[in-house]
């Protein structure tokens, strides 16, 4: 790779990632530095740190400032996750899509929602309520509370046609997701829409959306039961 140029992150991050899995850099070596591999690979210093940042971000590097960057000597699987757009998610699965709209109303928010939100009570929020089902069976009930103050424009969003997981996706920005799995035994209200027997075994992952401090939307997604969550390392 010498005198070759380079001029791209994603071919350095390659470069860098195929030297690590060669053991041509042992795991806990000190590799060069930026500069060194930026004159190596005919390219900008800023382009090898944004992939050097890319491979320590996946667990490969262990960089610290003024003692330079070394090949991990346990490297970390991470798992990354987005949150999906339900109708991708059923359709990847070889199903039709379908979804209906079940409830839209602004109300009072419970406690517990305008605290996961960080709100203080009383905080009236949209709250919308919809099925999403693969081949016309329920595969996810969707209880959402949004804070109109945050998103104007969702108070008239057309969600009887489109999903607010999906409008809500393509219209507002976020910055970060707070995210819990777990397993639960189904109200009986998600238990009737998703056709399930009251307290079955069924997953749940509860998202809070935020754009900056201000929280976007709580949402409780709760999966027929026999739903089965697939990620990589």
């Amino acid at each position: 790779m010498a005198g070759s140029e380079i001029n791209n992150w994603r071919a350095v991050e390659g470069e860098v990632r195929r030297r690590i899995h060669s053991r041509i850099w042992k795991p806990g070596e000190l590799i060069p530095n930026e500069a060194d591999l930026a004159i190596e690979f005919g390219c900008a210093r800023a382009t090898v740190n944004r992939a050097l940042r890319a491979l320590a971000q996946s667990g490969l590097l262990d960089r610290r400032r003024k003692a330079g960057t070394r090949v991990a000597l346990h490297p970390v699987g991470k798992a990354v996750l987005d949150i999906p757009v339900i109708r991708q998610e059923i359709e990847e699965g070889g199903f039709r899509y379908g979804y209906r709209l079940l409830h839209r109303a602004t109300e009072q928010a419970p406690e517990g929602k305008l605290n996961r939100m960080r709100i203080s009570p009383p905080r009236p929020l949209l709250h919308v309520v919809a099925v999403h089902l693969a081949d016309q069976t329920p595969y996810v009930a969707e209880d959402r509370w949004i804070d109109p103050t945050v998103v104007p424009t969702a108070l008239s969003a057309p969600f009887a046609t489109i999903s607010a997981n999906e409008w809500l996706l393509q219209h507002t920005p976020y910055t970060r997701s707070d995210i819990d799995f777990t397993a639960v035994a189904l109200p009986s209200e998600m238990a009737q829409i998703l056709g399930a027997e009251p307290q079955a075994a069924a997953f749940l992952i509860a998202r809070t959306t935020w754009d900056s401090e201000r929280a976007v939307t709580a949402v409780d997604l709760y999966y027929a039961p026999g739903y089965r969550m697939k990620t990589r390392l």
